[in-house]
């Protein structure tokens, strides 16, 4: 085994400051990495995001966050930093005591120009918003940055652009924590490997200012169990750290949910309240795992604020209706296996996850992603089970429609995995996280039905620049 010090043995020698570290997140979405650096202990004061329906659930799940809905390569320091000052006051804080130093600037720049599954276009307009995301750094000048992207970042002629970033990152005054050459081979990390049940890569890019100490790269915190239930993996391809515990599988993330099909309602709304009996079903087949995104198990490492929320409410479970000809194709399709016609792939219940993909965005089409199959029921997967997999708690709300909603987390960073990488950030900054005790209510409800022009119109953006297309790419 190797001999490694952990940070948590060197940290234990050291008297560190107690305080919540303020971040700003840039593309923030509907808020994964958003929660993740909460969970860390960070009060995430401002958030922009230019798909306004993203803006409206952001806003909804993150309320005291002041949200700018618009493009980045339009937002000015300035104003950015205006709307952190309010968050700064809406997280409990004096006016006064705002000084404009912002602890962590986060954001994962639109993934599409680079993304294996996509056309990767070079000349990809989006491509050149990470360069904004280093222009903001370098004017703002936060104390550290965290940048994730796919891992087609690094390869190809895009590594041209990675190596770049790296470059205007070091011109504006900050360090990071790997070469261009280094990428490819130190920061593409597994969520799975950080208690996600979800097979998702992702380049993370880790800086600091120059007056900063560099964060490390997180440790795995789990021993991933292997995609398919009956793939013997050696512990040497997942990770040295075999004696972690073991992470979560598929069914221990969804399988104490009930069978939608029980629920008529949930053909016309994605919400139903659980009676007595249906809850206590719920609880008695929860997992761990299950219980700790249901805020039914203490987790002594989450520093998130307390939502106030119903959990005799199951929502975001919208039904899906199949043909009988499918439902006859999924329950002949086993575990583990694509089914040959929709090319669905079934998950395995001992397994992990596929990567969850969000399909295209309406500028470009509007094209829903293929779902995977639930391990034991002849349908796709709901919205609420895919947030399952994706590690959001069940407190937190996804839109109406599941075409947003997937949409939604398909594009998110799993709050986990989020969490650990903002954990080594906090451990830089030197501080001890604080947990808040005051309980934040959600926001308003019609942000989860808003459509698009409604939604624009909500933030005050540009309406006109929002098409309303929308297709489907698989029908099953």
């Amino acid at each position: 085994m190797l001999n490694t010090v952990l940070p948590t043995e060197i940290e234990s020698n050291k008297r560190r400051e107690r305080r919540r570290p303020i971040a700003i997140d840039l593309f923030a979405g509907v808020g994964g990495l958003s929660l993740g650096f909460e969970q860390a202990g960070f009060d995430v004061v401002a958030s922009v995001e230019y798909d306004p329906v993203h803006a409206a659930v952001h806003e909804f799940n993150f309320p005291l966050t002041e949200i700018i809905c618009d493009d980045v390569g339009k937002v000015e320091a300035s104003r950015l930093l205006e709307a952190a000052k309010k968050g700064f006051v809406a997280h409990g804080h004096k006016a006064s005591e705002w000084t404009g130093e912002i602890d962590c600037i986060f954001g994962g720049p639109p993934c599409q120009g680079f993304s294996t599954m996509g056309k990767r276009d070079i000349g990809d307009d989006r491509n050149k918003l990470v360069y904004k995301f280093a222009d903001l750094i370098g004017t703002i000048r936060p104390k550290f940055f965290v940048m994730e992207n796919v891992p087609g970042m690094a390869a190809g002629g895009h590594a041209s652009i990675l190596g770049r970033l790296i470059a205007r990152m070091k011109k504006h005054g900050y360090n990071v924590a790997v070469t261009a050459e280094e990428v490819r081979k130190r920061a593409i990390l597994n969520a799975s490997d950080f208690g996600v049940p979800q097979d998702r890569r992702r380049l993370i890019l880790l800086g600091s200012r120059n007056d900063m100490t560099l964060p490390q790269y997180p440790i795995p915190t789990v021993r991933r169990v292997p995609k398919r239930s009956g793939e013997g993996v050696a512990k040497a391809a997942i990770h040295p750290f075999d004696f972690l515990p073991k992470g979560p599988s598929v069914g221990e993330a969804i399988l104490d949910l009930p069978d939608l099909d029980e629920f008529d309602v949930l053909l016309d709304t994605d919400e139903v309240r659980l009676n007595k009996a249906q809850l206590k079903s719920l609880t008695k087949r929860s997992s761990e795992y299950a219980k700790r995104l249901r805020g039914e198990l203490h987790d002594d490492e989450d520093f998130s604020h307390p939502r106030a929320w119903v959990p005799e409410m199951l929502t975001s479970s919208m039904r899906t209706q199949h043909t009988n000809e499918s439902v006859r194709r999924f329950k002949k399709t086993k575990q583990g296996d694509t089914e040959r016609i929709s090319r669905f792939y079934r998950l395995d219940e001992d397994g992990l996850c596929n990567t969850l993909r969000a399909g295209t965005g309406s500028e470009r089409g509007a094209y829903t992603s293929p779902r995977p199959l639930h391990p034991t029921l002849p349908r796709v997967i709901s919205v609420r089970e895919a947030a399952r997999i994706h590690s959001f708690p069940d407190w937190f709300r996804m839109h109406r429609t599941k075409w947003h909603g997937f949409r939604s987390i398909g594009n998110a960073v799993p709050p986990l995995f989020g969490r650990a990488i903002a954990r080594n950030v906090i451990r830089a900054l030197g501080i001890e996280p604080v947990k808040p005790t005051r309980t934040v209510p959600l926001g308003d409800p019609a942000l989860l039905t808003v459509d698009r022009l409604d939604a624009a119109r909500h933030f005050g953006a540009n309406a006109k620049t929002i098409p309303q297309t929308r297709k489907r790419l698989v029908k099953a």
